[in-house]
């Protein structure tokens, strides 16, 4: 996916987890910060980012936070582009056999991301973006996600119950050496993602190319469940 407009700034603040102040030019502009997470070790203040003008010049913030430079890694943090570049990912023929993707389908109590059919087959993919990088690692949830919990648990049951499903972690950077449940944050949602897994749930976790202005899949990332 690509971006348009997409300038640089250095970040000052976050009053509320909506908005950032951040300098351009020697001015203080207001963004939107699109992702609502926590992202504390992201926007560090003096840290470069980089905003999309919107197109809506009536709107009351006129830029969106897109991504943030952490020491050598760019990160993009738009919650919005994890599940944009994943149907981009399996449109190109990456799925073998793929017939259909639908977004935002319905499924026992849950909405997942996408239902998917091949000749054979049938399933459904739950998406997450992560952004939390450690040591090497990347890590999800960045903060206790109890619809994260509840969605994981609807793929295991749609599993018994004979569909294809899988939870797919796009990492919105590259670097990065494997990925792992964050049970240090949210145990609840570790613990569930191994019985996901047990239970026959694929756990599939990619990294990205980033640009200022483009966000891509790219390679597999190793996934450490333990």
């Amino acid at each position: 996916m690509r971006y348009q407009r997409v300038i640089p700034g250095k970040f000052l603040s976050r009053p509320n987890r909506f908005i950032a102040l951040v300098e351009v030019g020697g001015e203080t502009v207001v963004a939107h910060v699109k992702n609502t997470g926590r992202c504390k070790e992201l926007l560090v203040p003096g840290v470069t980012v980089y905003l999309q003008r919107a197109d809506a010049p009536a709107r009351k913030t006129l830029y969106d936070l897109i991504a943030v430079e952490k020491g050598s890694l760019l990160i993009n943090m738009d919650a919005q582009a994890p599940n944009k570049v994943f149907a981009e990912w399996a449109r190109s023929g990456v799925l073998s056999g793929l017939t259909l993707l639908r977004p935002e389908t319905t499924w026992g109590s849950s909405r997942f991301d996408f239902y998917w059919e091949s000749a054979a087959e049938k399933g459904f993919v739950e998406v997450k973006g992560v952004t939390l990088e450690r040591d090497g690692g990347a890590y999800f949830p960045d903060a206790p996600t109890e619809r994260g919990v509840k969605h994981l648990k609807e793929l295991a049951a749609a599993r018994q119950q004979g569909y294809q499903a899988a939870v797919c972690f796009v990492i919105q950077m590259k670097g990065v050496d494997f990925f792992s449940p964050n049970d240090e944050t949210h145990p609840e949602f570790g613990d569930t993602l191994r019985m996901a897994a047990r239970s026959g749930v694929d756990i599939w976790a990619y990294d990205c190319l980033v640009t200022p202005d483009t966000l891509s899949i790219d390679a597999g990332v190793p996934v450490r469940l333990t």
